[in-house]
Order: structure tokens, then C-alpha cells, then sequence
């Protein structure tokens, strides 16, 4: 395999050289760097210095490959030697520590690591250190390879392939799947609810269809097509309902249903539904329509006034039916087409908000364009409204109120709102919150990142990704002073803030103390209700989708103190060894950030989970965290071995991750999940449920090695 990755990279260098080359067949640096996208100009300018073999300022199409064939071909010796090179920038055969650093600091930066002066010293001397055997005050050759002989995982990668040391990101190869997924048992066997579900509704379908074509044969073929989409669209226009019914599935969460239906796929097969629904309509309409033609000879109207007056008196409300169709099929397409994932997914939540609230205008103008659709809409739509009304009367009970604001990194912003008596949650849950001074008629919905042991208060981590959450960053991040409220809390604030102004300025301008008033709606369960059942739970958070597992590893936190018991004559404590489930759940919590300053919002909190295990426990540790940075140069590309070694070496010496300040070492670059669930099915610590947060795309590469291994995968959705 890597032989033939090297010769399609060998080619593709080919085709850029021969691209950016001019008529004397050479390339200069800056052309150097464009033909293979190098980012750094540091490491840029080595390679091509070390592949300018006879210095003159360019290098032609043989000497690029000449030194490629080396690398490619070359023993380990050779490309240790080659690696030497780069890093000996002065040529005098060994690298000195300022030499050292500035190849560090030029990987701190490609990698988009930020890190003070202080550390980038001690990351030099820790490696240096390391390698200097002799204490000479230089590294050879021979103490480079010594070295790096200690780090076996930099070896192997030395000895994969030559694409790693200038790896453009379009030539990767592509993995190919042998056996379709979808043929594999592993699929069927892991959706085996889901494809029940889906066989007993297109049964169902199937059976509405025959039987309204059958019941109306007299009227011919378009008439009984029409009919037959008819009584699909009753069924499919109340059954897109049943699965919003959001309290009622979260009731059925705690029976013993969960296990027989998809209840964790609501979502999706709302979508199924959503997209049945308007296939439904345009066949309905376009039934009616050739039917029309084929009456209109016989019956004296013409098309025309079948679809868009009532004189032919199609309908049971005054002869309404063609016009109250054509308005539900433009509805109906609008709100499909304001779904969509591109308008959603861009920053416009609010366009599919809005869209989606003329559902109302749907179930009205259905009551009117079909006699039976009220026998379906009746016993669903009178549980649909009991269910609002219980939200509404929620929502306006316990006068909430937003106490405290945090903006912290990344634009997340960080509400902790004051939590009534009667709100009851559990860890995972999501609520819709309305803020009034940000968009009164606005509810969206957000995951409860604290946890349900905090009595007191409620917390909400928001990033910033479309018009409501920029909006409501924008508002907290101005000046109180300018800061726009309502006029009958400016009195009562005035004292408030004074009080607190002390309080704030020790915190910085990103921490403030408020009163504003806002509106919960919830809480709603989602799949994450199913860790403290499991045995061994994968938690795998993407960016700000770690927010549902805030919530559980904070409340296994909290189970966990209450385990521990202190001595009162001294300061020994311990824990008991309580068999509980809880506490035989073991938790690999795998956390993927883009950035640097996106782990910083939740870093007090995974300390304060790795200070509670230091202590010696009966069960050993119950939480295995990993950190994953995907903007740092991962381990396989040769320009971040230095920095990686000596991040490795530094966290040894100050058991703790320079990155984060986590005792867990952060690890570069994306996960290879087919090594991280093997390694989770190798440790058999029972049956795996892997739970995920984070974009789509991620979601689907975890859920097929899921099925690989034979996991259970769950995944959040709103």
C-alpha cells in the first residue's frame, strides 16, 4: 500500500513541477511552495536548500526526484540522515539548542499552537536534554537516532512512506470499503429497531395506498392514484407529528419501549416522513390534474377553473379542495426546502425556525381540503396541544432569570441561569430557551451542561454559529452601559451592578453578573439518558458538542464525592467500594478540537475530574480521558516529530500536557478510530456503547467502525 501511495505522490509532483515550471524547466522557493502547498516557510526553505544539490537558487524536475527517490527508497539510515539535515540549519554536522528552537517554534506555529516564550524554552532544553548523551552541548547524528529509537511509534512512521514528509492534502488515499456497508450483518444486527420500524411504516403505507385506490376503482386510474396519496398524506401529516411529541418520548425513555422502538431516531425519521410527505403531495396534485383533463370535456370547466376557482364544487368546505391543495403543496415545499441541511447547517436556524411554525397553516388548511383528515388529526392533535400548553405553563413557571454570562474562547458563551425548585433533569438532557432582549419569539435548543447534582443554577454553553447565537454573544460582550434591557429592571440593576462591579473586574470584562430574564422550555431526553446502563461508555464530543457530557462527567463527579469519606483526625481519605452500576460503568471520554483555545472553556473541569481519580480507588480509575487537537501536525508527518518528542518528554518531566494543562497528553491530529475501538474492544471491560455529539459527517465514519466492532452507537439530535 505505501508503495503504490508514493508513486501516485511521485506523479502528482510531477504534474504540479511541470505545471508551475517555466520554459528553463525549473522552480524557484516561492514556486517550491505553491507546487507542494507547503505552509511553513521554514520547513519549506530546508527541503528546498537540501534538494537544491548543486545551489543554484532553483531546482529542476530531476533533482526534486532524485531526492524523492531517496526518501522513497532510501534505508532508514538515509532518511534519518535527511531528517538530521533539516534540523542542523547551519550545516556544521550538529544541532546546537538554538538551532533546536527555531525548528520548535516553527512547528508550534504550523501546528497553530500558541505557547509562551518560557514553555518553548523549556520544550528545547527538555529535548535537547534528552538527546545530548554526552553532554557535548550538541546533538549528533548518532544521538538524534538514539533518540528517536526511544519513540518506536516516530520510527514506524519513518519507515510507512515518503508522502509523509511533504503530504499535499488532495492526493490521500481513499480507503474502499470491500463489502458495501449496508450488505454487512453488522448493520442489520445494529439497526435492527430502526429497519423494523421503517418495514412496519412502509407496510402500513403500502396497505393506506391499495386500500383508497381499491375504494374509489370507479373513478378511474388518475382518481385512484390521487385517492391512494390522499390517505398516505392523512396518515404521514399526523405521523410527522407523533414524533415531536417531545415530552411523550422522553416519558417513554423510562419503559420498557426504549428497547423495542427507535426512540433515539426520532429526528431522522421525522426527516423520512417529512420528505414522504411532499413526494406524497406533488403525486396527489399531479394526479388531480391529469384527472381534471381527462373530465374537463365531459363536465363543461376547463382545467383551469378545477384548479383555481370553486365553481366545480371539488371539496366538502364550499368547493375549496384545488385551492387549498395548491397552498398546502407551495407550504409544504417551502418548509422541505427551508430544512434542508445548507440552510440550516449556514448559519440561518432562524429561516427553518420560522418556516417550520406554519405547521400550523398545514393542519388548518388540511381540516378544510379533506372530509377525513379530522378522524387522524383528532386524538394526536389534542395531545399535541395538551403538550404545548404544558410548555408554555413550564415556561412561564419560576420567573428565571440569566445571573451570570462568561465568554470564553472560540465565542462560546456561558449562561448560568437560576434554577427553579421544580426543574428536574437528567445528565444529557436539552431545553429550548427563549431570551427575550435577544429575540422575543425565538425559542432554540441547547444541551444542559451542568450537572443535576448543581441545585442552584442551570448552565448553558452556546457557541456562536448562526444570526440568534452571534447575536447573543455580540450583546454580552459590549459594555454594560451600552448594553440595551428593559426599562423596569433599570432601577433594580443599578445597586446590582454596583455591588457586583467589584466582583467583575476581578473576573475581567468577559465574566459579568446580570438579571435578565429569560424562558425554559424542557428538559427533553436524549440517547445519552442510556450511559449509567451501560458498562463501558465511549463519550466522543466534537467541538462544542462535548456540552452533553459536561453534564455526565460532572455527575459522575459528584457521584463520586459522595463515595469518599474523610478521616476526622486527619486529612486521609478514600472511597468506598460501593457496587453500584454506576460505578462499574467505565468511560473513555474522547474530546476533538479544532484549536487550542477551543479546550479552554472545559479544562477546570476535566482537572477537577483528574484531581478526584488521583486518589487510589478499590475499582481502579473509571475515566480514561483522550484529547485530540486536529489542527497540530499528527505523528505521521516528519515535520512534527521534534515538537511532538518534545512535548512528549516535557509532560513526563511536569506531568502535565502543555497544551491544555491536563495531566492527559493531547494528541495531534484526527483520531484513527480503527485503532481507538480495537483497542476498546481489547480491553473487555463489557458490553461498548459509544455515545457522539458533533457534526454529521464525523458521525457517520463512527457509527460504521461501531458496526465493524459490534458496538452500540447513539447520537445527539435536535
Amino acid at each position: 500500500m505505501s508503495l503504490d501511495e508514493d508513486a501516485r505522490w511521485l506523479e502528482w509532483v510531477t504534474r504540479q513541477f511541470q505545471s508551475i515550471a517555466g520554459d528553463n524547466k525549473e522552480i524557484d522557493l516561492q514556486e517550491f511552495k505553491t507546487a507542494l502547498k507547503v505552509k511553513e516557510s521554514f520547513f519549506a526553505e530546508r527541503f528546498f536548500a537540501l534538494f537544491d544539490s548543486d545551489g543554484s537558487s532553483s531546482i529542476s524536475l530531476d533533482e526534486l526526484l532524485e531526492a524523492l527517490e531517496l526518501l522513497i527508497h532510501g534505508s532508514e539510515t538515509d532518511k534519518l540522515k535527511f531528517l538530521f539535515q533539516v534540523y542542523d540549519v547551519d550545516g556544521s554536522g550538529s544541532i546546537d539548542p538554538d538551532e533546536l528552537r527555531t525548528v520548535l517554534k516553527s512547528c508550534l506555529r504550523e501546528s497553530a499552537i500558541s505557547l509562551p516564550e518560557e514553555k518553548l524554552d523549556d520544550l528545547t532544553l527538555a529535548l535537547f536534554e534528552s538527546a545530548d548523551k554526552d553532554k557535548s552541548g550538541a546533538i549528533t547524528f548518532e544521538e538524534l537516532k538514539a533518540e528517536l529509537e526511544t519513540f518506536p511509534e516516530v520510527m514506524e512512521n519513518l519507515t510507512i512512506s515518503a508522502a509523509n514528509w511533504l503530504k499535499p492534502p488532495d492526493v490521500e488515499e481513499k480507503k474502499r470499503r470491500h463489502t458495501p456497508r449496508y450488505l454487512t450483518r453488522a448493520y442489520w444486527q445494529n439497526n435492527s429497531r430502526k429497519l423494523f420500524f421503517l418495514c412496519v411504516y412502509a407496510g402500513l403505507s403500502l396497505t393506506l395506498f391499495v386500500g383508497a385506490m381499491l375504494q374509489h376503482s370507479h373513478g378511474g386510474a388518475w382518481l385512484m392514484v390521487a385517492k391512494g396519496c390522499g390517505q398516505c398524506l392523512n396518515f404521514n401529516c399526523t405521523f410527522v407529528m407523533v414524533l415531536m411529541l417531545r415530552r411523550c418520548l422522553t416519558w417513554l425513555r423510562t419503559t420498557w419501549l426504549l428497547r423495542v422502538l427507535p426512540l433515539d431516531q426520532n429526528i431522522l425519521l421525522h426527516q423520512i416522513v417529512g420528505y414522504n410527505i411532499l413526494c406524497y403531495t406533488l403525486v396527489h396534485t399531479t394526479a388531480h390534474v391529469f384527472n381534471f383533463v381527462h373530465l374537463s370535456p365531459s363536465s363543461g370547466f376547463s382545467v383551469w377553473e378545477y384548479l383555481l376557482t370553486t365553481r366545480p364544487g371539488v371539496g366538502w368546505v364550499h368547493g375549496s379542495a384545488s385551492l387549498t391543495g395548491l397552498v398546502l403543496q407551495l407550504v409544504i415545499c417551502l418548509m422541505v426546502l427551508c430544512s434542508s441541511t445548507f440552510v440550516r447547517r449556514s448559519g440561518h436556524f432562524e429561516v427553518f425556525y420560522l418556516s417550520h411554525l406554519s405547521y400550523v397553516w398545514v393542519w388548518s388548511l388540511l381540516l378544510v381540503h379533506c372530509a377525513n383528515f379530522w378522524k387522524w388529526f383528532v386524538v394526536p392533535g389534542l395531545v399535541f396541544v395538551l403538550e404545548k400548553i404544558v410548555g408554555i405553563a413550564v415556561s412561564r413557571m419560576g420567573g428565571l432569570y440569566i445571573v451570570e454570562v462568561i465568554l470564553l474562547p472560540s465565542k462560546v458563551t456561558h449562561l448560568v441561569i437560576k434554577r427553579p425548585q421544580f426543574f428536574h433533569f437528567k445528565p444529557g438532557d436539552y431545553v429550548y430557551v427563549n431570551i427575550p432582549v435577544i429575540a422575543k419569539y425565538e425559542w432554540h435548543p441547547f444541551t444542559i451542561s451542568s450537572a443535576p447534582e448543581q441545585g442552584d443554577a442551570l448552565w448553558l454553553h452556546i457557541r456562536s454559529m448562526g444570526q440568534w447565537t452571534n447575536r447573543l454573544y455580540e450583546y454580552f460582550r459590549r459594555p454594560e452601559s451600552e448594553a440595551p434591557g428593559p426599562q423596569r429592571l433599570a432601577t433594580s440593576l443599578r445597586n446590582r451592578r454596583q455591588r457586583s462591579a467589584q466582583i467583575s473586574a476581578k473576573f475581567g470584562e468577559n465574566h459579568r453578573f446580570c438579571n435578565i430574564k429569560c424562558y425554559v422550555d424542557g428538559p427533553y431526553g436524549t440517547p445519552t439518558r442510556q450511559i449509567f446502563a451501560s458498562e463501558h461508555a465511549v463519550l466522543i464530543g466534537a467541538g462544542i458538542g462535548i456540552t452533553p457530557f459536561a453534564s455526565i462527567l460532572q455527575s459522575i463527579m459528584y457521584r463520586y464525592r459522595r463515595r469518599k469519606q474523610n478521616c476526622p483526625s486527619c486529612s486521609y481519605s478514600w472511597c468506598e467500594n460501593v457496587k453500584t452500576s454506576v460505578w462499574i460503568l467505565q468511560v473513555d471520554f474522547i474530546w476533538i478540537n479544532r484549536d487550542q483555545k477551543s479546550f479552554e472553556w472545559f479544562v477546570s473541569l476535566l482537572t477537577k475530574l483528574e484531581m478526584d481519580q488521583a486518589d487510589e480507588e478499590p475499582e481502579g480509575r473509571f475515566l480514561e480521558m483522550h484529547m485530540y487537537m486536529t489542527s497540530a501536525l499528527s505523528k505521521n508527518d516528519m515535520k512534527a516529530i521534534g515538537l511532538q518528542m518534545a512535548l512528549d518528554l516535557l509532560a513526563k518531566k511536569e506531568k502535565r500536557d502543555s497544551i491544555t494543562g491536563l495531566r492527559t497528553r493531547t494528541q495531534p491530529g484526527r483520531p484513527e478510530w480503527g485503532k481507538v475501538f480495537q483497542k476498546v474492544s481489547e480491553e473487555n471491560k463489557g458490553k461498548v456503547h459509544v455515545f457522539y455529539c458533533g457534526s454529521p459527517a464525523l458521525a457517520k465514519l463512527i457509527k460504521a467502525q461501531c458496526e465493524h466492532f459490534g458496538f452500540n452507537f447513539y447520537k445527539e439530535n435536535f
